[in-house]
């Protein structure tokens, strides 16, 4: 496919590529930290009294809530709009005949929009559900079943949902399919604008995570010109899954909203593994996260137990959506959780003694659950005599020098730009829009005070006395921190291993970066430093520097958006449309 340049055009060639949470830091205080905590507790609570006899204070949180939501929804719709728009004026697709829209979808993006298609013109449901099931045009003399072999029920519900929807006369077929990939953008920005909401307390942490994620198009997302690859159905279900796995590990949550988060978390878990066919990989990565967080005492065993059956239920069920996809049970993660459960249950004592005894404890147990990762994952394959995913290992066993392969599939990766290693120029895109500065100082602060508080952990001796000395410590860090710091150093060198995978870095960087400069915990350990560490301060600079970073942003970057938004050009490849009328 050309593209080329319609009217006049500027533009060089279009490029494919607020409220204070609990403290982090606890350094004491006085000369009795337990006499200065009750005095400041009591200040707190008859501030609090008269705080309740001011009329019409209890509408204000609801007030600031309903004015973050629909903040993060407008930003998630100006985003979809940019999305859409940069697509029309890049094709003129609203011109464009029926052939030659189908035609834009190029290469796998065809392949799945033509079961959508398939779906469309089936005389029923019935016989569209059929015809998948038993479908014999897409290998040559073979009939297979498309719902067991690819991830494409997004295309058939909405098949189904087009056809039982009343708006086939005013809005065309393709148009409901792109309009819903587009929307799902939306949901993606939300998801990250309540990530850094819940990280921070500050839905101005939302505001510039969306607009970063806006201004660093070209490394969050590539839907505008790959609508129907997976990953542009997947990644906002999973974007959404982290945001509930933030609010899930929040500390004090009651009771009845843990359930409803899990819940969440589940729905997520399943649509995200539903819709690609890479989600046993990423979720391997989220287990071994949870992993290492429950072995560094940041989750409680309830946590860690709701948090892993989530993904093995997710699995589950879509393993009976697939038809009984073996490949589904002789996937990794799942070897990884059931052996990590079963180590944990019968691995007594793990998180008592001294810090020798337990790095050594933690050290046993890591090879133990390792070991009886890969016996069950080679059982399995084994039993089930699966080999469909042998080329994937041997790809990464390739990649990473470990050995040459004469696997074709494997070679073929090895090939593939998308999945060589992280180009260089990211980092100076990302540093032109300042997301690079401020996340490389939020990540490398957090990750030294990661440190400090694993040693404070594992320095606790004995469960009897956990409580009061995690009270006294003085590094605190909280869980859902904790989980999003290690979420992106541990996709971020997935990211850095394969390029392509960096859509699921970049994304959540955004909303880490903007945590950094919006939340209390980097600026207190700043201003600690500098000696001026007042709640003025403190709030001072959460609110004013956020605001100072988006006015640059917008002066700097708003016309260039505006400009790429408005440039207009048209689809031109004559060759293919000719040939796709003379097979007609």
């Amino acid at each position: 496919m050309k593209v080329r340049r319609k009217r006049n055009s500027n533009l060089d060639d279009y490029s494919g590529a607020a409220q204070d949470g609990p403290p982090l830091l606890n350094f004491g205080g006085k000369d009795n930290p337990r006499e200065y905590e009750s005095g400041q507790r009591g200040t707190e609570e008859s501030v609090k009294l008269s705080w309740n006899h001011i009329p019409g204070q209890n509408c204000w949180p609801a007030a600031v809530i309903a004015a973050g939501l629909l903040l993060a929804g407008a930003i998630g719709l100006f985003h979809a709009w940019c999305v859409y728009s940069i697509h029309e004026n890049l094709l003129w697709f609203s011109q464009l005949k029926e052939v030659e829209r189908e035609i834009s979808f190029r290469t796998e993006c065809g392949l799945y929009y033509s079961y959508y298609k398939q779906m469309l013109k089936a005389p029923s449901i019935q016989q569209g559900l059929y015809e998948l099931i038993h479908d014999n045009t897409t290998e040559s003399k073979r009939t297979i079943n498309m719902l067991q072999r690819m991830n494409i029920y997004q295309e058939v519900f909405l098949g189904i949902l087009y056809r039982i929807l009343p708006i086939q006369t005013y809005l065309e077929p393709i148009y409901f399919y792109i309009y819903t990939v587009f929307a799902l953008q939306t949901v993606y920005v939300i998801a990250l604008f309540i990530t850094s909401w819940l990280l921070s307390d500050s839905w101005l942490a939302g505001a510039l995570s969306g607009v970063w994620y806006i201004l660093n198009r070209v490394d969050t997302t590539r839907v505008e010109f790959t609508i129907s690859l997976r990953e542009n159905w997947s990644i906002p279900f999973f974007a959404l899954q982290v945001a509930a796995i933030t609010c899930y590990l929040r500390p004090q949550l009651k009771p009845i909203h843990q359930r409803v988060v899990l819940w969440l978390v589940f729905v997520s878990t399943f649509c995200f593994c539903l819709t690609w066919q890479f989600n046993q990989f990423v979720l391997l990565v989220q287990a071994l996260i949870i992993f290492t967080l429950d072995c560094l005492d940041f989750l409680t065993a309830e946590q860690v137990v709701s948090l892993y059956l989530m993904q093995v239920l997710s699995l589950l069920l879509v393993w009976l959506l697939q038809f009984c996809n073996s490949m589904i049970l002789g996937s990794l993660v799942l070897s990884f959780i059931v052996s990590a459960l079963f180590i944990k249950h019968f691995q007594m004592g793990l998180k008592t003694g001294g810090f020798v005894i337990r790095v050594g404890k933690l050290a046993l147990h890591t090879l133990l659950v390792l070991t009886l990762t890969f016996t069950i994952n080679y059982s399995a394959k084994k039993i089930l005599q699966l080999k469909s995913d042998e080329h994937i290992f041997k790809f990464i066993k390739a990649k990473f020098g470990f050995g040459a392969t004469r696997d074709f599939d494997a070679s073929l990766y090895l090939c593939e730009e998308a999945f060589g290693l992280l180009p260089l120029d990211t980092f100076e895109r990302l540093a032109g829009t300042v997301l690079l500065y401020p996340y490389l100082c939020t990540l490398s602060v957090l990750f030294i005070l990661l440190l400090l508080v694993v040693l404070s952990n594992l320095s606790m001796n004995g469960s009897g006395q956990a409580s009061r000395e995690k009270e006294d410590r003085t590094f605190r860090m909280r869980p859902d921190i904790a989980y999003n710091l290690l979420h992106t150093v541990f996709f971020g060198l997935l990211a850095f291993s394969t390029m392509r995978m960096k859509y699921l870095w970049t994304g959540h960087m955004c909303a880490f970066a903007a945590f950094g400069v919006c939340g209390k915990e980097v600026w207190s350990l700043y201003l600690r430093v500098l000696h001026c560490n007042t709640k003025t301060t403190m709030r001072l600079i959460r609110y004013s520097v956020p605001i100072v970073i988006l006015a640059f942003l917008y002066y700097k970057f708003w016309p260039r958006l505006m400009e790429e938004i408005s440039e207009l050009r048209e689809f031109y490849d004559p060759d293919t449309v000719e040939l796709m009328e003379w097979i007609r």
